[in-house]
C-alpha cells in the first residue's frame, strides 16, 4: 500500500512530539537526581555535624563529672581545714591572750622614786606595771601576756624633770627607760622627739591596730590627762564591744572630756604613777627674791655729783656668821630712808645725743640656719585649717612637699584641695612643730620651725610653746609656761 507524503509527515511530527516529551522527561529525571544528591549531602553533613556535637557533649559530661568529683573533694578538704583552723582558733583565742598598754609617757609619768634609781628603777616599774594588770586578770592571769610601750620626748622630758627639781641628772632617766626594757621582752620605752602630735598619732595608731586584733583582750592608754582624745574615743566607742576593751589608765587626774566619753578608768597612782603635774621650779626660784640675807646687810646711800641726778653708792656692814636672822629683826635694824635733794634746774638732755649713746643691737641670729621666712596667714584661712581634726587633719608633708610617702598608710586626709591661704596656713602650723635637727637642718624644703615665731616685743606670746629656751632670742619672756607636755 502506497504512503503518502502526507502521512509520512505525520509520523515526522508524532515523532517530534515524542522526542519532546522523552527529552522533557530525561531531564525531568537528571533534575531529580541532582536535587536528591545535594539533599542526601546536606542529610549526611548534618548527621556529622550532629556526631561531632554528640562527641563533644559526652566529653563536656565526662569532664563535667570529673570536675564535680574534684570539687566536691576540694570542699571536704576546705571542710576539714576550716575545722581544723577553728580549732587552732579556738585554742590561739583561749591559749594566747594579752593586755596592751600604750602610755603617753611625757605626762603620764612614773614616780621620780622609780626613775631616780635608774636602770633598777626601770626594772622595778616594768616589774610593777606588769604584776599591778595582772593582778586586775584574775583567774585569767595565768594565760594573760602583757605588752606594754611608751611614747615620750625623753630628751625635753629629762630637762623638764630636772627644772623640777625631781631629777638630778637627765641621763638618769635614759638609765631608767633601759632598765624599763630589760625589765621585760614585750616592754619597751620609744622616743618621739619633738612634737606632741608624734606620740598622739602613735598611740592612736596603734590601739587601732590591736582592736583589730581578738586576742588583744584589753587596751589600756595612758592618757588622762589629754582631753584631745575624747574625739577619738568617740570614735571607737561607736562599736560597744571595743569600748568594754578599753580602760584609760590614770596618772594625773582624768580630765572631766575623758570622763563623758563613760571609758574605764584605772588607778595605778599607789606605787607606778605621779598624780601631779611637773611645774617649772627654776622659773620660780628665778622670779623669787629672799627677804633677808644672814651673812651681810646693805644699805645705799644716793649722792649727787655735777648737778645731775644722784647716783647710788654702796656701803656693806658685815654680821656675826652666828647671828640669828628673823623679818621683825630686819626691819628693826633698818636704816631709814635716804633723803634726796633734786637739783632745781636738771640739765636738758638732748634727745639725739641719747639715741647715740644707746648702741644700736644687731640682729638675732639663732645659728647656722638662721631665721626662717615668715609667712603671711589668713586668719579666716587658718582658722578652717585649725577646726579639723583626727583622721580630717590635713598631711602636711602631702601639702607642703608633695604626695606622701605613706600613701594610704597615713591617717591625715589627702584628697581636700586646699587653696593658697590655706597652703599658707597649713605652712604657718607646721612651724610651730621644733625641727628636731634645730639650726643644724641641712634640708632646704623643711616644714618645721627652727627657732620659736610667736615673739612679739620681746615675749612669747604662744600659751604652749614647744621649743627650747635657746631658740627664743635672749631674754624672752614667756606668757605661760613654756612646754606644753610637761607643764600644762
Amino acid at each position: 500500500m502506497a504512503t503518502s507524503e502526507s502521512d509520512l509527515m505525520a509520523f515526522y511530527e508524532r515523532f517530534q512530539t515524542l522526542s519532546f516529551f522523552n527529552d522533557s522527561s530525561a531531564r525531568l529525571i537528571e533534575d531529580l537526581l541532582r536535587y536528591s544528591k545535594n539533599v542526601e549531602d546536606a542529610l549526611r553533613e548534618e548527621n556529622r555535624a550532629l556526631r561531632r556535637q554528640l562527641t563533644d557533649a559526652q566529653l563536656d559530661l565526662e569532664d563535667a563529672t570529673r570536675s564535680r568529683r574534684d570539687l566536691q573533694q576540694q570542699v571536704a578538704n576546705t571542710e576539714s581545714r576550716n575545722r581544723d583552723l577553728a580549732q587552732d582558733n579556738h585554742h590561739l583565742k583561749n591559749n594566747n591572750p594579752f593586755v596592751v598598754v600604750l602610755i603617753d609617757g611625757d605626762c603620764c609619768l612614773f614616780k621620780e622614786a622609780l626613775i631616780r634609781q635608774g636602770v633598777e628603777g626601770g626594772k622595778k616599774a616594768a616589774y610593777a606595771l606588769r604584776s599591778a594588770i595582772l593582778e586586775q586578770c584574775g583567774d585569767f592571769a595565768g594565760n594573760m601576756e602583757v605588752i606594754a610601750k611608751v611614747y615620750a620626748n625623753l630628751g625635753g622630758l629629762a630637762k623638764a624633770m630636772r627644772r623640777n627639781g625631781c631629777l638630778e641628772a637627765e641621763e638618769t632617766l635614759k638609765e631608767f627607760t633601759i632598765g624599763f626594757t630589760q625589765g621585760k621582752a614585750t616592754f619597751d620605752f620609744v622616743d618621739v622627739g619633738h612634737g606632741k602630735e608624734r606620740a598622739d598619732n602613735k598611740i592612736k595608731e596603734t590601739a587601732k591596730w590591736n582592736l583589730r586584733n581578738y586576742n588583744c583582750k584589753q587596751l589600756l592608754l595612758g592618757i588622762s590627762h589629754d582631753a584631745g582624745y575624747a574625739p577619738f574615743l568617740d570614735e571607737l566607742f561607736q562599736d560597744e564591744t571595743k569600748k568594754r576593751r578599753v580602760t584609760v589608765v590614770e596618772g594625773i587626774p582624768t580630765v572631766r572630756e575623758l570622763v563623758s566619753t563613760g571609758v574605764n578608768i584605772l588607778n595605778f597612782n599607789d606605787e607606778i604613777f605621779r598624780s601631779e603635774k611637773l611645774v617649772d621650779k627654776t622659773a620660780l626660784r628665778t622670779n623669787t627674791s629672799p627677804l633677808i640675807t644672814t651673812s651681810s646687810s646693805s644699805t645705799t646711800t644716793p649722792t649727787v655729783s655735777n648737778g645731775n641726778l644722784p647716783t647710788p653708792t654702796s656701803s656693806t656692814t658685815s654680821t656675826p656668821a652666828n647671828a640669828t636672822a628673823s623679818y621683825a629683826g630686819a626691819i628693826g635694824n633698818a636704816s631709814p630712808p635716804p633723803k634726796i635733794t633734786l637739783p632745781i634746774q636738771p640739765r636738758p638732755v638732748n634727745a639725739n645725743a641719747r639715741a647715740s649713746a644707746t648702741p644700736k643691737q644687731p640682729a638675732w641670729n639663732p645659728g647656722p640656719r638662721g631665721l626662717d621666712p615668715p609667712i603671711k596667714v589668713s586668719p579666716a584661712a587658718l582658722e578652717s585649717i585649725k577646726k579639723r581634726k583626727d583622721n580630717n587633719k590635713l598631711c602636711n608633708n602631702h601639702y607642703l612637699r608633695g604626695p606622701c610617702s605613706k600613701g594610704d598608710a597615713c591617717c591625715f586626709e589627702h584628697k581636700y584641695k586646699p587653696s593658697k591661704e590655706e597652703i599658707n596656713a597649713i605652712a604657718f602650723l607646721a612651724r610651730l612643730n621644733p625641727c628636731t635637727s634645730g639650726q643644724d637642718c641641712d634640708v632646704e624644703d623643711c616644714i618645721y620651725g627652727h627657732h620659736c615665731p610667736n615673739v612679739k616685743d620681746g615675749v612669747c606670746t604662744h600659751p604652749y610653746c614647744k621649743f627650747e629656751d635657746a631658740d627664743h632670742p635672749p631674754g624672752t619672756k614667756y606668757r605661760s609656761t613654756k612646754t606644753y607636755d610637761y607643764f600644762s
